[in-house]
């Protein structure tokens, strides 16, 4: 009885939590979808509930049934929530029904980001980093070995229904129960055999994207042959539609796919989670990609870069995973063949970490390359350019460190939602979350000053 009567004398000024209400109540409440009859469960302000899972995600909880708890024993949760608690199920509907108010969020924050004169967009960092499915890898089957399964339980079906003649012509009963025995093996075939369509589908879906790539790259070894000159490198593979005997399919997340993790030891079951990312340190583009490898993503990452800053973007950042001939001209140029005003600095050479006394001392600037020079060589002189070398100091300082707030402060390593589209919503959140947590940490920074 002790305790004081207003929870705000237990939640110090200067709290995130002050911060991120705040911040939220300049996000427009069109973007919410909500129950208007106000039937079924308890209803909470939209805005109670946006707050409570970014302070929640911002703070390190990610599971519904955590941020419930938290209501009850965090004090500053208490405080965000008035007091009231939102049960596990409520959060849960609110997280997967309101991408576009998550959406609307992280433009808001970028606005409040400029406002406050904390952005410095000029020069954009990508990079993307694997983050585990809610699915085990032990879940996924091959494309060899869905085909091989169908083959055995076509044998097994066979085989039952022999039995069942059997036990009919000899007027007695079986000891295996064989109509149950037949449909869990008909319905695992059927299962099988939608993971090889869906699977092949990919495939299909996956040359089709790479063709006018092989085309292109055939008809500028053409024209090379023509002026008379020989193509450098070896011929071009034209994308083949066929799956690989080693393509996964997941039965909990099918969108979900194997991945290598880490320094690359070993494969999880992942999302490819891209973010492009500004000198200090806030996320200006995110999205989710279900592609293995990074080499097709720098151009979607780009266009994902939102609005509210994208016009000041005047160089992107990557490192050589992301590098391709194909990819630079499409972030670099307009369909029409206009520059996009963008210039990408891509590492294309590995470099010594070790420097020598020779590589502390100035640096003459590199002699330009020779017109036939090919595009990834250009690239390599573009990075040894002295702007070159300053501006690509800025991708450790900024997009590495992100991603290991995101991973061990916030301790976000796996998400908690399935399918493409609710993972994407979910990054969406971590993102906002995040820049929240960023932007108070340079307010301060910046009032200390």
């Amino acid at each position: 009885m002790f305790l004081p009567c207003d929870l705000r004398d237990w939640v110090p000024g200067d709290h995130i939590v002050h911060f991120i209400l705040d911040a939220v109540e300049d996000i427009p409440t069109a973007h919410f979808s909500v129950n208007h009859r106000g039937t079924g469960s308890e209803q909470y302000p939209p805005t109670m509930m946006l707050a409570l899972l970014i302070y929640c995600y911002a703070t390190g909880r990610f599971g519904s049934r955590t941020i419930e708890a938290a209501t009850y024993s965090d004090v500053a949760v208490r405080y965000l929530c008035a007091n009231h608690h939102p049960d596990h199920a409520s959060i849960c509907a609110f997280r997967t029904a309101n991408k576009a108010a998550f959406e609307a969020a992280f433009v808001t924050v970028l606005q409040l980001a400029q406002h406050l004169k904390l952005t410095k967009v000029g020069t954009v960092s990508v990079d993307g980093s694997k983050i585990q499915a809610n699915a085990s890898k032990h879940a996924a089957v091959s494309y060899a070995r869905a085909g091989q399964m169908i083959a055995q339980l076509e044998l097994e079906v066979k085989e039952l229904m022999e039995r069942a003649q059997q036990a009919e012509a000899q007027e007695r009963k079986d000891t295996l129960d064989i109509p149950a025995e037949l449909t869990r093996r008909e319905d695992r075939k059927a299962a099988l055999q939608q993971a090889r369509q869906v699977i092949e589908a990919r495939a299909k879906e996956l040359a089709a994207a790479q063709q006018p790539g092989y085309e292109a790259k055939q008809a500028k070894r053409q024209a090379q042959r023509a002026a008379g000159q020989k193509p450098r490198g070896p011929e071009p593979k034209a994308p083949s539609a066929t799956p690989a005997p080693k393509a996964q399919y997941n039965f909990t997340d099918p969108q979900s796919s194997i991945m290598k993790a880490g320094s690359g030891a070993h494969f999880e079951q992942s999302y490819n989670a891209q973010a492009a990312v500004d000198a200090a340190m806030i996320i200006v583009g995110a999205r989710v990609s279900v592609a293995a490898n990074d080499k097709q993503e720098l151009p979607p990452t780009v266009a994902a870069i939102s609005p509210v800053v994208a016009a000041e973007v005047a160089a992107v950042l990557v490192d050589s995973g992301f590098y391709s001939e194909a990819a630079v001209q499409a972030v670099e140029y307009k369909a029409d063949g206009t520059a996009t005003g963008v210039t990408v600095f891509a590492a294309v050479e590995k470099t010594d970490h070790h420097k020598t006394v020779a590589d502390l001392l100035p640096q003459p600037e590199p002699a330009a390359p020779a017109p036939e020079a090919t595009a990834k060589e250009k690239m390599a002189h573009r990075l040894k350019t002295k702007i070159g070398k300053e501006l690509y100091k800025l991708r450790k300082q900024t997009v590495e460190p992100v991603f290991g707030i995101i991973k061990e402060v916030m301790g976000f390593r796996r998400f908690s939602l399935r399918g493409h589209a609710k993972v994407s919503l979910e990054w969406t959140l971590v993102c906002v979350s995040y820049n929240l947590k960023r932007l108070f940490t340079l307010k301060n920074l910046a009032a200390a000053a």
